[in-house]
Order: structure tokens, then sequence, then C-alpha cells
């Protein structure tokens, strides 16, 4: 398998033996992945052996606190495993890539906060929703919140939730937008996920009805996007990452798993297909097959450098105790997006090479596809969106466009 060796300069050998170790345990259980994927779409949710197995591996652990039972690696490190779950299934990679960074989220809340999601019992995992659509009402001691956040992923598999809301003054003028940290056991979950791809994540609606959450469960998004975190706990860099390119970049691992699956199976088929009306026998001996797999693996290439690249750029500045300024945030959006793009393009050009047997319900390249063309549009990495952010930066602009930079 292709090695990608872009990584920040300080990366020690402990943390690189850690990341081997956790890429190696989900590599173990992406035959079983693969083999539940047809169920998981099926289901429209995650087949719990799926969400075991990764638990087991230790594989939603690494965006936790250590303080609270978790490993708390870095970025490079949570590309790789998502990368390596969509391997089997991406509906498993998405849902388990969500309920991660949700964990990276609740480590930026203040101490008291974080102790009640994982004090007793530190595997509880965080779903989320980072949209405020919902209503709060400021009472004493924190706000009373009605309303409704899809799509959030991973939340058939969570014991809490993290949401955006509007956040009031005493007058009821919205003076913040907040991210709050709420049990699964104040929601509800509206079964709303009917979808062509990533059907088996179950992305469904969470809905509150007058539920309290106290202030400490509460933080400033605007804050949070310039740095500003609620932990009190400075010295632990995975939670001094930027705030939106860690939200962004995490997207991209399901798409480099997916793009190379893809190619794995086409390379593996090609030696015993031919091309329909031609004499070629078998697809490796045609010259557009060739160039077709030969331009997808450039791609995938291409996808993994710049994804690894931003990677590298988050985990070092968290490192170094230094914030990116708005022109490096833009980059990393820019990294991301083209990320997604070389991947969701590398799947379609190994599509077109595969044939149309590629869309046969029992082929795994037309869910990869379906998977890929969906999760690709995700609004916080939009490729045409990332790219006027940055390009308005490289010219000095660093407003009029979105807040998530």
């Amino acid at each position: 398998m292709t090695s990608f060796l872009l990584e920040r300069p300080g990366t020690s050998e402990d943390s690189r033996a850690l990341r081997a170790e956790l890429v190696g345990r989900a590599r173990e259980i992406v035959p079983v992945l693969a083999r539940n994927a047809a169920r998981t779409e099926q289901d429209r949710r995650v087949v719990e052996e799926n969400i075991a197995l990764a638990d087991e591996a230790g594989l939603y652990r690494i965006m936790k606190p250590k303080r609270l039972g978790g490993l708390e690696t870095d970025i490079r490190t949570k590309l790789e495993v998502s990368r390596e779950l969509a391997r089997g299934c991406g509906s498993t990679a998405w849902v388990s890539t969500l309920m991660n960074v949700c964990s990276f989220f609740g480590g930026l809340f203040p101490d008291r906060a974080q102790r009640e999601v994982w004090e007793e019992e530190p595997g509880n995992r965080i779903a989320g929703v980072l949209a405020p659509t919902a209503e709060a009402v400021r009472v004493d001691g924190g706000y009373r919140v009605t309303g409704s956040w899809g799509w959030a992923s991973g939340c058939l598999h969570s014991q809490w939730a993290v949401v955006g809301l509007p956040v009031p003054d005493e007058r009821g003028e919205i003076v913040d937008q907040g991210l709050a940290l709420v049990p699964m056991a104040d929601l509800s979950i509206s079964d709303t996920w009917f979808v062509a791809g990533m059907r088996g994540t179950g992305s469904n609606t969470l809905v509150a009805k007058d539920v309290f959450i106290p202030q400490h469960r509460v933080i400033s998004v605007p804050a949070a996007i310039g740095g500003r975190y609620g932990t009190e706990h400075t010295e632990e860099a995975l939670y001094r990452s930027a705030f939106v390119p860690v939200a962004a970049i995490v997207l991209a691992g399901p798409q480099l798993g997916l793009a190379q699956a893809a190619l794995e199976l086409v390379l593996e088929k090609a030696p015993k297909r031919s091309i329909s009306y031609t004499f070629y026998d078998v697809q490796t001996e045609a010259p557009t097959v060739q160039l077709a797999v030969a331009k997808a693996a450039a791609l995938i290439d291409s996808a993994h450098l710049h994804a690894y690249r931003a990677a590298a750029d988050i985990d070092q500045a968290a490192a170094d105790g230094v914030y990116p300024d708005y022109a490096a945030r833009a980059r990393v959006r820019m990294d991301t997006g083209v990320a997604i793009e070389n991947a969701r393009e590398a799947i379609r050009v190994l599509v077109s090479a595969h044939g149309a047997g590629s869309f046969a319900e029992t082929s795994p390249l037309q869910r990869i596809w379906r998977d890929s063309e969906v999760a690709s549009r995700h609004a916080v990495v939009s490729p045409a969106i990332s790219a006027e952010v940055y390009g308005r930066a490289l010219l000095g602009l660093t407003d009029g466009v979105t807040p998530l930079v």
C-alpha cells in the first residue's frame, strides 16, 4: 500500500508507533466492515458489530483526552484511521470520523463539562451538528433550548451530542453563537435520513423540547474560530488545534479511503474482465484502462498529499502553541477541497474504466461512488467555497464568504 510521509517535522517515534498501531487495528477489521457494508446500507445504520470492533480497537479514543481515558493523538492519525475504515465501509468511516471529531470538540469545553461526559463513562461517544438551528432562552444557570438539528451523523451510536444554538442575553437578544454539550437522553431522534449515498450513516435529526443546558456546557463558536476555547488544560496540544481547519480536514479521511478502495478493486478485477465489443480479452491489455488507472492513482496520491499537508500544518501549529492566522487556515480549507475533489474525480475515472458493471447492485463500486458523491458535498468542505475563501485570502480579503475559516 502506498505510503505518504508528509507530516510535521517534530512528530515523535512514539507518536508514529501509536499511529501505525491504530491504523493496523483499523486494517484488521476492514474485511468485516466490507462484509457488513451492504447490510449497513440496507439497515440505514452502521451494523453494531462494526461499532463494537472499532470501539474494542480503541479507534473511538483517538480524540479523547488522556486524562479521561483517551489517546489524544493528532490530526494525521485521525485522517489515517478514517481512511483505513473507509476501505471497508464508507458509512462506518463517516460515522466514526464524526464521533471522533465531536470528541475533539468535547475536549474544548471546560473541565467540568468534560468530566460530566467521560469521567464515569470513558467510553462515551459524541455526535453533533454545529448549525445553530434551535431557539434558546436564558434562565438562571444556563439556557432552555427547543429545536432540531440535522444531519447528526453518529447519533444512533452516541451517548452525548454537541449542538449549535443562538445565545441570547437576558432580554432575549442574540449576542453569540454557541456550541452545547447535551446528553442524548435529553434528546429524541427523528428518522429523516433518506439519501442516495452514505445511506448507512443514520445521520438523522436530533430534537430538543425545553431542554435545560447549564452554562458550563456551552462555549462560543466565534471565540473558538479565533482559537479561544473553554478548556483550562492549555498544555494539551490537540486541544490547541485550529477549530474550523480540524472540522474540515477530518471529512477528507473517508474520501481518501473510498478512493483507495475503488482503485484496489479495479486493479484486482482488471486481469479478469474483458472490454465488451472490443478485441481486448482483459482490461489490463487496453491502453485506455492503463491510462485511466494511472490518472486515478495520481489523483489519489494528490488527494493524500494535500490532506496530509493540511494535517501537518494543523498539528505543527498546535504543537508550537501558535494559532494559525486567516491565510493559513484558508489554505487548509483549500487543501481539504482539493483532496475531496481529487478523490471524487479518481472514483469517477475508475468507475468508467471498470465499465457498466460498476453499477450492478452487487458491485461495491456503485456504493463507493454514491458514498463519495454525497459525502463530498458536505457544506464545510465545498471545494468551490474553499477555493473562493483561499483566493480572497491570497488577495488580502478576509471576509465576505463564510465565518468558517
